[in-house]
């Protein structure tokens, strides 16, 4: 009985474990991370994909550039907000997110993959250029006009 017990126990724990791991709690576990060590935060985030150790450059060179975000050069971290959402059947997810810093918004662009039954990270972007994207957007030839 003890036996059929501790199995049952494993196995719904497992099966929670397996549950939690959601691009939302992907994303939630890096900002936390984030606003303590930000180059710490990607670094786990790009631990959930097994394929990782085949762009270890590319990774490097992105926890480099997430390093220069300091308070001197950016000013204080406020936050995050989502921008937008996007998903491809029920297995690839695209989410932006507006990074607040004193001295400039950022844009974080995460994509997420479920191959099989486990959400992993395909890919981490970030950019400052959407001050760019607002501005084309409010351009007149984006503009529609009421009949």
């Amino acid at each position: 009985m003890k036996l059929l017990f501790t199995f049952l126990f494993l196995l719904f724990s497992t099966t929670l474990a397996q549950a939690q791991d959601t691009p939302d709690s992907l994303i939630d576990k890096f900002f936390k991370e984030y606003s303590k060590s930000p180059v710490q935060a990607v670094e786990n985030l790009y631990s959930t994909n097994p394929w990782v150790s085949r762009k270890k450059d590319a990774v490097e060179n992105l926890k480099g550039e997430i390093g220069k975000l300091t308070p001197d050069y950016v000013g204080k971290f406020y936050g995050y907000e989502p921008i937008v959402t996007r998903k491809i059947a029920n297995s690839f997810v695209l989410r932006s997110y507006l990074i607040k810093y004193d001295r400039q918004p950022l844009r974080f662009t995460f994509e997420f993959y479920k191959a099989n039954d486990k959400w992993f990270l395909f890919s981490f972007k970030f950019d400052t250029k959407i001050d760019d994207e607002i501005e084309e957007a409010a351009k007149l030839n984006y503009q529609t006009y009421p009949n």
